[in-house]
């Protein structure tokens, strides 16, 4: 099946879109709080360095500060996706469930899994506990990329 490249930028926008409303829903209300106060900000479980990071050094990073840029960005992440959907999901077994949950774990091990890896426990040094948590929030936001991509693509 020949698919439309206006198809495929209307996929990637909705993927973005369902990005930045995953982060919102799982980072931003649950892990950061709406006033820093969540778990992911929490002094007696989070690693110094990265409340201070996000919170006080400046300057502040621009998903607090300037969120538009980030944003922006993250729809321009989810056009891409969907380029690489529709390359590669030809491949797969038919479907929009099936390859959106393939593309969906596709997303989550090679961007979130390495992110949270190198960055979180790497970097700032993480306790295991706050990274699964942030690992399960990642899944949620590869599965809304994914699944919308897929849903859109395929039918």
């Amino acid at each position: 099946m020949k698919r439309s490249h206006s198809k495929t930028w209307i996929a990637g926008i909705a993927g973005g879109m369902a990005m930045n409303l995953a982060m919102l829903a799982t980072f931003r209300f649950m892990g950061f709080g709406i006033h820093g106060d969540g778990i992911l900000m929490d002094p007696s479980l989070q690693s110094r360095k990265l409340i201070a990071v996000w919170a006080e050094m400046e300057p502040l990073p621009l998903v607090v500060d300037r969120p538009l840029p980030i944003i922006m960005g993250i729809i321009a992440f989810g056009v891409i996706h969907a380029y690489l959907y529709r390359w590669i999901s030809p491949s797969w077994p038919p479907g929009a469930v099936r390859r959106g949950l393939f593309f969906s774990l596709l997303v989550f091990l090679m961007t979130f899994l390495f992110w949270e890896f190198f960055t979180p426990f790497n970097l700032f040094g993480e306790p295991l506990p706050l990274i699964a948590l942030e690992l399960f929030f990642w899944s949620l936001v590869a599965l809304a990329d994914g699944l919308s991509i897929a849903w859109i693509m395929e039918t």
